[in-house]
């Protein structure tokens, strides 16, 4: 639980951290990765770090140097660890608590411009977040982003619609080449849960079933797809937000594709964030 009785998964340590560092945030200095993923009330991980996605390299070392003098003023200590051109980790201690923090240069091309998170600053939209675990999945075996896209599958939007959207931002992908490759993961022992952080206990043989239904939601819905609309996700204005086009979504979802620092839906340009 966080500081002041905030109801969300980060040690009280990474929640002061993350709250120093707000005023630091702009769009183009965001948190993202796990912490702000499950940054959300419902969610069942921890987050080990806190990671900081910035559009160029310029923005990297100028948010680093901003952020060390922000923790320096408050008396906590930033060890570098590793420090190169568009990427910087360091350890941030104050007495017995530590968490790791990175900088890095991420692209920006993204489906929705970052969002004004009142505990953290700038954080990624919900939605890239969730499209980046999906990649990420598909790149690494690890049960933390396992956990991660069955979380947003869940909470946010289908595994399917998610994995159409991420050929968008990795066009080296087709659906199918990408669901190929997570279709392999999902095949973690208990040992493996247990060495993560986790809100409550989780059953492998409940996640298992659960993933396995995605999977084949997610086949079944990318055959369904027209080719002109790959890589996009759909937004319906009457439900106002992203949604799995299907037999039981509102009939007016539209294509909503990405762009550099993204963009909100054509139809709601006016509106806040969904």
């Amino acid at each position: 639980m966080g500081d002041g009785g905030a109801i969300v998964p980060l040690t009280p340590f990474q929640a002061k951290v993350a709250g120093l560092l707000a005023v630091n945030r702009a769009p183009d200095s965001h948190l993202a990765g796990g912490a702000a993923l499950h940054i959300r009330p419902n969610s069942k991980r921890y987050s080990n770090d806190l990671d900081y996605f910035h559009d160029s390299e310029k923005r990297v070392a100028e948010a680093f140097a901003a952020d060390r003098a922000t923790l320096e003023n408050s008396a906590i200590r930033t060890a570098v660890q590793i420090a190169q051109p568009g990427y910087i980790r360091a350890l941030v201690e104050e007495g017995t608590d530590g968490t790791k923090v990175e900088w890095a240069h991420d692209s920006a091309w993204r489906f929705m411009p970052a969002v004004k998170d009142p505990q953290a600053g700038y954080i990624l939209h919900p939605i890239d977040l969730a499209v980046n675990k999906v990649l990420a999945l598909a790149g690494r075996d690890e049960a933390r982003d396992f956990l991660d896209v069955l979380f947003a599958h869940e909470t946010l939007l289908s595994f399917g619609a998610l994995l159409w959207a991420a050929v968008g931002k990795d066009p080296g992908f087709t659906p199918m080449s990408l669901l190929e490759l997570i279709r392999r993961r999902g095949r973690y022992q208990p040992v493996d849960f247990q060495r993560l952080r986790l809100a409550e206990a989780v059953d492998p043989l409940t996640l298992k079933t659960k993933w396995l239904a995605a999977v084949d939601e997610a086949d079944r819905f990318i055959r369904s797809r027209r080719p002109e609309e790959l890589g996009c996700l759909y937004y319906s204005p009457e439900a106002r937000r992203f949604v799995t086009p299907g037999a039981d979504a509102p009939p007016d979802a539209a294509p909503h594709f990405g762009r550099p620092a993204g963009v909100l839906p054509a139809l709601y340009a006016g509106d806040s964030h969904p």
